[in-house]
Parts: structure tokens; sequence; C-alpha cells
């Protein structure tokens, strides 16, 4: 007997009918030089231009509107090194709730000033040496608040698939599909979208290098564990795979690439060079695979998701400068 999928074609698409209006439709771009460079037909979904400068909103603003009139007057607690908290921020704003976030010590300050910007209250905490969803949920539990995670939740998951559902409803059917991988909300969610849609299509993962936590786990069958990754890509330092969305990972995603910190800032480059678009270095990993040529035959037709794009002038230009300069 086969069980049911925690999340489906249906509720991914049912999180793009209450996003309608509130979530922006995310632009696709294409590039002749990419192309040439890749050897194939590139098209970039570009959430580095959703509210809040990433796919985040999608799955923070699905979970939220989804609580009851009694949760959402208490309040929203989460915990996030970025992204997650400045989407729940601004999705309990936009619900007439408030957010309590726990963040790292070391989050960018962009970031944090962002998430409270929006209104939520910032508790910090150390990414090494503490266990953040135990710290989340000890949040939660002291001041009465419903808890979203930023992947771990079947709502979340079904919102930041709408990037996928939206970009194949915009370009057709593609060949392959290319996500970053941090937790695993956004490739669980594209690749249900995906492969609901295009059950032949090719998934493929991007990670950090020094933060291979789901291409280890995949290869094992099981969720494994790696020391806090030390990355530029701070949206992707996870240790483990997330329990909900390995399973989906496990059954959809076909491969898992790494990439390098310098092969990131390379796309990072790449892209405002050419594309004349700013992303973050999470944002830029899965088209930093396909410059690095970390991909084995590349199909004809490759959708690329850019994550996002929050990052702040000056670590921008440290980053993007030339190597020979750093």
């Amino acid at each position: 007997m086969t069980s049911t999928p925690l999340v489906t074609l249906d509720d991914v698409r049912d999180a793009a009918a209450r996003l309608k209006g509130v979530a922006h439709r995310t632009p696709v771009l294409r590039s002749r030089t990419l192309d040439a460079r890749v050897g194939a037909e590139v098209h970039l979904k570009c959430e580095n231009f959703q509210r809040i400068g990433a796919f985040k909103f999608r799955g923070a603003y699905n979970a939220v509107s989804r609580l009851t009139p009694e949760q959402l007057a208490k309040g929203i607690a989460s915990f996030s090194s970025g992204n997650h908290a400045q989407a729940i921020a601004l999705a309990a704003r936009e619900t007439g709730s408030s957010a309590v976030i726990l963040m790292p010590e070391d989050t960018p300050r962009s970031k944090r000033e962002a998430a409270e910007g929006y209104g939520a209250e910032v508790v910090t905490y150390d990414r090494y040496s503490g266990d953040r969803t135990a710290l989340g949920q000890e949040l939660a539990a002291d001041r009465g608040l419903t808890l979203i995670p930023p992947y771990d939740h079947p709502d979340v998951i079904a919102g930041q698939g709408t990037a996928a559902l939206e970009l194949l409803e915009d370009v057709g059917a593609l060949d392959a599909l290319v996500a970053p991988v941090g937790g695993g909300g956004l490739i669980a969610g594209s690749s249900t979208a995906a492969k609901g849609l295009h059950p032949d299509i090719r998934v493929i993962g991007v990670e950090p290098e020094v933060g291979d936590d789901t291409k280890r786990s995949l290869e094992a069958g099981r969720r494994v564990s790696v020391p806090v990754p030390r990355t530029i890509a701070d949206g992707q330092a996870i240790e483990t795979p997330g329990e909900l969305t390995f399973p989906i990972n496990q059954r959809l995603v076909d491969e898992v690439v790494l990439v390098s910190d310098d092969e990131i800032r390379a796309a990072m480059r790449f892209a405002f060079e050419r594309l004349k678009i700013v992303v973050e270095p999470s944002g830029a990993t899965a088209l930093a695979a396909l410059l690095a040529g970390r991909l084995t035959d590349v199909p004809p037709r490759v959708g690329v998701i850019v994550s996002g794009g929050n990052i702040n002038t000056h670590r921008f230009a440290e980053l993007c400068a030339d190597p020979a300069e750093r």
C-alpha cells in the first residue's frame, strides 16, 4: 500500500492560489552568453525579485495565512539565518499578527535589520553551539506562540514549490531543474511541483562543498549530520537535512552536486556583470553549478532557481572583488 505524500501538486496549486496578489510572480531571465557557456537553453527563475528579496516569502505566507484567528492573535515564532526571518516578519505583519525570530549572532546585519524593520522581535543565539530547533521550540512554548520553522513544515514546503510551478507555467516543459539545497524545503516543494507536472524532469540540488549533508544523506539512505558549515552561503549553512523534507527529496531529487565558495563568487560576478542582477551567495549556488560544469550531460532545456538577493553593498563588493584584489 502506497502512503499519501506529505505534500502534493494540489497542495502547491492551493498555495499558489493563496499567494496570488500577495507574492510577486518573479521574472524568468535568459542570457545568450550563459546559454553559450553551458551549451543549453537556460531559464533563470529570479527569486531575488520576490518580496523580502528571496523565495522564502512564498512558504512563510502560505503557512501563516492558514493559521486560525486565535493563533494569529497570539503571534508566531521561528528560527532562521535571515531570509525566513524576514519572510515570517512580513507575513505576520500582512496578516495582523506578530513575530519573534531566533537568529544566529553572526547573521549578516542587513538581514537582522530587515526582519526588525518588518516588525519582528529578534532573539540571537550561537549557531556553532546552540540547537536552534530546540531553542525555537522552547521560545514558542514559553511565549505561547505558533512555531513555523524555515523548512520542516508542509505548508512552507508547498509554498516554496510555487516558484517551480510558475517557472514551468511560464516556459513549458524542461529537461532539468536545478535548485539550491539548505534545509531542503525549496527543492522538496519544487520537485513536487516539477515531477507532478513532468514526471521525467531531472531535479538536481546544489550544496556548498563544506555543507554536503543532503548529498551524504541521499547516498547513505538516511539523514546524516555534518559540522555546522563555514561557508559564504550562509543560507545553506545547515548541518542536517529536514526531518520532513528529506523523505520527499529522497523520493524526488535525482542528484545533488557541490560547489566551492570560489565558484559561488564567480557566479555572483557573472550574474552582476552579464545579467545585471544582484544575487546573494546562497542564491547563486544553482547558477554556480552550471557555470562550473558540475552537471554531467547538461540537457537541452534547463531551469535554474536563483533563490535570493539579500546582501548589503559592502559584503557584495567584498565577495565579488577580483581574486587578486582580495
